[in-house]
């Protein structure tokens, strides 16, 4: 544990050094403020004892500078030195950063207390620092896990809700367009219960990874919708672009070969989906709900077209937003 010493009176310092050195202490010595701050910088040290009085730059200067450099969550005990001991050079030193005072002459039994006091207080700050961290982490984890489906880990409905809300406006300020997937597992009940639902499950989660790989943009989101539906958001697409997408995720699907002996569409599990395509109007923050309606009304027609297909909604009228 490193001490830095800033004191011009070199039998002062000299002493402070010593006795810092007798509690296992590793002094170092300044002898003006200009190369206190300088040895702060280069060294980091635990603590500081800082004289008051110094030519140049004085000690509540160099105690308000050491509070300017330190970056956020930083702290450095500092116990001024000198033999000026009223209540206003207290209340200074204290209103520029300090942490205690010690009159000079020094006294080493006073030295250790303050010393040792400083430990204690560092040690807890430290303590506190590293359980505010593993806070954050598991606030940050439990907000990650409130976003993810519980079965096949991609995002669950409420964050597709978030999504599709704050997507909806975004395209809306700037006139860009959005399109939205709805997909459907064919006969998923029909395989759930000639499988067995443990089957069922695991056929879910390669589905869901299987969509997500058909994601290009960070800003694109897959969901699971519910059951065995699932959902995606690209935002800056318009309908042309979204039946790519719809087609490469139905082909991604079937490419898995999941056997389905109870499909009456194919003998491998496949999907349908509905892709519905719009351009908000700036005034439309709620338009999303006919965007979602629409893209259910293309899985119907997908569905009731054979399955294992994509349909686009046809071209919606009210007023808003457009195809």
């Amino acid at each position: 544990m490193k001490a830095l010493v800033i004191d011009d009176t070199v039998t002062s310092a000299t002493l402070v050094c010593h006795l810092l050195g007798k509690m296992g202490l590793e002094p170092l010595h300044a002898r003006d403020g200009e190369s206190g701050i300088e040895m702060f910088k280069k060294e980091k040290p635990d603590l500081i004892l800082l004289d008051i009085i110094m030519p140049g730059m004085d000690g509540f200067e160099v105690a308000r500078r050491v509070r300017q450099l330190e970056r956020d969550g930083e702290w450095t005990p500092i116990i001024f030195l000198s033999a000026r001991t009223g209540d206003e050079d207290l209340e200074r030193g204290i209103a520029v950063g300090g942490d205690d005072y010690l009159a000079k002459p020094v006294s080493e039994v006073v030295l250790k207390a303050k010393v040792r006091a400083m430990q204690r207080i560092a040690q807890m700050r430290y303590s506190l620092l590293v359980l505010t961290r593993k806070l954050d982490e598991a606030n940050r984890e439990l907000t990650r896990l409130s976003a993810a489906d519980g079965l096949t880990g991609i995002a669950n409905r409420r964050c597709f809700d978030e999504a599709l809300s704050r997507e909806w406006r975004r395209a809306a300020r700037s006139g860009t367009s959005i399109s939205l997937l709805v997909a459907d597992v064919d006969h998923f009940k029909q395989f759930n219960d000639g499988y067995g639902h443990q089957v069922g499950d695991e056929c879910l989660k390669a589905v869901a990874r299987a969509l997500e790989c058909q994601l290009r943009r960070p800003t694109d989101l897959v969901a699971r919708y519910g059951g065995e539906e699932f959902a995606a958001i690209l935002p800056e697409t318009d309908a042309d672009g979204a039946a790519r997408v719809a087609e490469a995720m139905r082909a991604a699907v079937a490419s898995l070969a999941i056997t389905h002996r109870f499909s009456t569409t194919a003998a491998m599990v496949t999907i349908s989906v509905g892709v519905a395509s719009m351009q908000p109007g700036r005034a439309d923050d709620s338009g999303f709900v006919g965007l979602l309606q629409a893209a259910d009304r293309a899985l119907y027609r997908a569905k009731h077209a054979g399955r294992n297909r994509s349909a686009e909604a046809a071209c919606l009228e009210s007023a808003g937003y457009v195809k």
